[in-house]
């Protein structure tokens, strides 16, 4: 019951912090949502039981979903502790779940010397990526291009040009954010414990031939 009264109340501060976010009175969501302002206001205040044919205009007006406005409030997985992945002279700590950041993936990487780079190691992929160095330096490949990447320095770049990443002069680390072609691309295989098979080698993966 007491769980059921605490989700209550942080539905109502998600309205309230929504409507404040976007600058909008009670009168300009009321009129959004076709509600009284009277109706809203107690709503928000917990005067008024939160009806589920008040919840969805609401939502829709907020231009959130449903779902979200009535995610529980789940804090016993606040703090994620990452288990260290090595490939290719690669270390990849997670630092993300998929059921809390939706179709973005972020990652610790720690990249060796010996971790194969360069020209001749470039792939391709939809999507975009970012990232910034934590220490060390990164050389960047990037179609023709090459730059270093230093600490403290951030780079984002479109997956369709060919590019490869490699550490230049001793170890570097880098906090990365990948959308889902990225990830796909880019992070281990469940269940194997290592890269994809395109990173593993540093370069594209060859294409599929029939037969």
């Amino acid at each position: 019951m007491k769980q059921e009264l605490d989700l209550d109340a942080v539905i109502r501060q998600r309205i309230r912090g929504l409507r404040l976010a976007r600058g909008w009175s009670l009168d300009a969501l009321a009129a959004r949502c076709y509600l009284s302002p009277s109706t809203l206001s107690r709503i928000e205040t917990g005067h008024r039981r939160i009806a589920l044919d008040q919840l969805v205009p609401i939502a829709r007006a907020l231009d959130t979903t449903l779902d979200h406005l009535v995610e529980t409030v789940a804090d016993d997985d606040v703090v994620i502790h990452p288990e260290p992945q090595q490939a290719a002279g690669i270390t990849t700590w997670l630092m993300s779940r998929e059921s809390t950041v939706r179709g973005v993936t972020v990652a610790k990487m720690r990249f060796s010397p010996d971790h194969p780079s360069g020209p001749d190691r470039q792939g391709v992929h939809p999507g975009r990526e970012w990232f910034t160095v934590l220490s060390g330096t990164i050389r960047l490949y990037l179609g023709d291009r090459v730059m270093l990447v230093e600490a403290g320095d951030a780079a984002e770049f479109s997956t369709m040009v060919p590019h490869s990443l490699g550490a230049a002069d001793g170890p570097a680390e880098i906090l990365t954010i990948f959308d889902q072609d990225g990830e796909r691309a880019h992070m281990p295989t469940p269940g194997r414990g290592g890269a994809n098979d395109a990173d593993e080698a540093g370069a594209p993966a060859a294409p599929e031939t029939s037969g």
